[in-house]
């Protein structure tokens, strides 16, 4: 190896991708993202516990920012209002990052083992999501309905941002999801 450079944990992530986007997830071998990133396997296993985990690792950090915007919603604020700001911290963490959003979830798309695992971490945030509209005071089934609503809310509108190609906010695009949500649920 050759002198230290910092961002490791950065330098394996963008490896992975490339590899995946270039071989495939399931051609692509630890020991090959290692070697692209100019690290060692071992490295590797200290930042992340398998190949999945780079396209996941985010996952909590970003389940933090929509639980805790929920959390800190006015006390006043209706459910789908609170997961409303929610959505706004969480699709605030994604500016400036269309081209790895794309190039991530096209990865995802075509695996199913990648595609399992982005369910389970949605139904994780979804579990939070209730759980701090919970805490908020909001009865069942009121708080997994509106977390489930929010996440996906969250499905559409990504999607969107994805095939408007980052030429619309993501927020905007959340936003308006949210709003025909609204009014499917009022029949408007």
């Amino acid at each position: 190896m050759g002198r230290w450079e910092p961002n490791a944990r950065g330098r394996l992530a963008e490896a992975a991708l490339e590899l995946y986007s270039e071989r495939g997830y399931e051609q692509t071998t630890v020991a090959e993202i290692a070697k692209r990133a100019g690290l060692t396997e071992r490295t590797f296993f200290r930042h992340y516990a398998d190949k999945r985990e780079v396209l996941f690792a985010g996952a909590g950090e970003l389940e933090g920012l929509f639980v805790g915007a929920v959390a800190d919603a006015p006390e006043a604020a209706a459910p789908i209002d609170a997961v409303a700001l929610g959505l706004d911290s969480l699709c605030a963490a994604f500016a400036g990052r269309y081209a790895y959003a794309r190039t991530r979830q096209a990865v995802i798309t075509a695996n199913a083992e990648l595609r399992e695992r982005e369910l389970i971490k949605l139904a994780s945030l979804s579990a939070a999501l209730a759980g701090a509209l919970r805490r908020r005071g909001v009865s069942e089934p009121a708080a997994s309905l509106a977390a489930e609503a929010g996440v996906a809310v969250f499905k559409v509108g990504f999607e969107r941002w994805l095939e408007a190609a980052g030429e619309r906010d993501m927020a905007e695009l959340v936003r308006e999801a949210l709003t025909e949500l609204k009014a499917v649920a009022t029949g408007d």
